[in-house]
């Protein structure tokens, strides 16, 4: 094993510890990757809160892109030098559910507590999320890396690894958007933007962003929305079904984890229309619905993990928009900082105010 920095959380709640850990070597089908940027994204902070539970000591992070350094046997398909990206999408390719084209959802478990973490004194360490990114390496499966062109940058790179997946993914494959329709988005922040970017790639009429923050509709706005709405109005779906012609939205997508944008986002759609479920809430959270206005208008209710992507296929033509200027990356990034820095970072994106902020690994 050889020892490397991490940002460790030893108590949920408590500010993350930058300290030497061990990295086993890959074993099979496994990978090496020297990380040259990971992004914070929320859910890393809400598993350090202790929101979803989990073991500790632990080292999150999941919005990763570097470079293999290290191959295991039975790796195909990749080579050291590659760069990549890094997710937490963890797939076997043989239960129903990876067999079925939905690897997000694999049925099979990782134990991720005895993994290839360790702590100095080798007791064991989690790596949260099969990733472990906070961390200047990782050891990940072959199936959740994807090779990407060497001139993209590392930084840009890792947002698609999370944020922007789920929300251009939630867009594509689970609200199935087709060219004309009309979307609300409720919470412009990482996510949020990406799923007003993907239904502005997707051709969307209207897309009408729900914030609690003027500041983030004007941004949201630049990624696409053709209108916003403010939160805290008494009534915000009104609002929204006025910009679209009284008719309401075909999907409303809800990127945030509050309860009470859950229980509002019905109130938006269209006869026929469907809510994607992607923000997560805390565990135990509950939110309630009136079953019967559902059932009478033919709307639906559908939860959307990561987007419901398959990396190997989804991530590649994103890159291509990307490379083509079509989709905004470089815009999502509020801040760039170092690894010891990482717990101002996460103050940061707590404000609320940050869109992606990005530790870089220096080399």
């Amino acid at each position: 094993m050889q020892t490397i920095k991490a940002a460790v959380c030893h108590a949920f709640g408590a500010p993350l510890v930058i300290e030497d850990v061990l990295l086993a070597d890959p074993g099979m089908g496994e990978v090496e990757v020297t990380l040259e940027a990971v992004a914070i994204c929320h859910s890393d902070i809400s598993y350090a809160e202790g929101a979803w539970g989990g073991h500790l000591p632990a080292v999150y992070g999941h919005e990763a892109a570097g470079v293999i350094t290290g191959l295991g046997a039975g790796v195909s398909g990749f080579a050291q030098g590659d760069s990549v990206i890094v997710t937490l999408i963890r797939a076997c390719g043989n239960c129903p559910s990876c067999a079925g084209g939905r690897p997000t959802i694999c049925e099979t478990r990782y134990d991720s507590v005895n993994g290839p973490l360790k702590t100095a004194d080798g007791s064991p360490l989690d790596q949260a999320m099969a990733c472990g990114a906070f961390a200047e390496k990782v050891v990940v499966d072959q199936r959740q890396i994807v090779k990407i062109p060497d001139s993209i940058g590392k930084d840009v790179a890792s947002l698609v690894s999370c944020g922007v997946i789920t929300g251009v993914g939630a867009v594509v494959n689970a609200a199935q958007l087709r060219a004309g329709q009309d979307v609300v988005v409720i919470g412009a922040g990482g996510v949020g933007l990406n799923a007003i970017q993907g239904a502005r790639i997707a051709g969307a009429r209207r897309i009408i962003a729900v914030d609690m923050s003027e500041e983030k509709l004007e941004i949201a706005k630049e990624f696409g929305a053709t209108h916003g709405v403010l939160a805290t109005l008494d009534k915000p779906w009104k609002a929204a079904n006025k910009a679209l012609g009284r008719r309401g939205a075909d999907a409303v997508l809800i990127t945030v984890g509050a309860i009470a944008a859950y229980e509002q986002a019905p109130r938006y759609l269209a006869p026929g229309g469907k809510a994607i479920m992607i923000g997560m809430p805390h565990s135990g959270a509950m939110a309630s619905y009136e079953p019967v206005m559902l059932a009478a208008t033919g709307q639906g209710l559908i939860g959307s993990k990561m987007g419901d992507v398959v990396i190997q296929r989804d991530i590649p033509w994103m890159i291509d928009l990307y490379s083509q200027g079509r989709l905004k990356l470089d815009e999502l990034i509020s801040g760039r900082w170092s690894l010891d820095q990482i717990n101002e970072a996460i103050a940061d994106t707590k404000t609320g105010s940050a869109k992606r902020n990005v530790i870089l690994f220096k080399r």
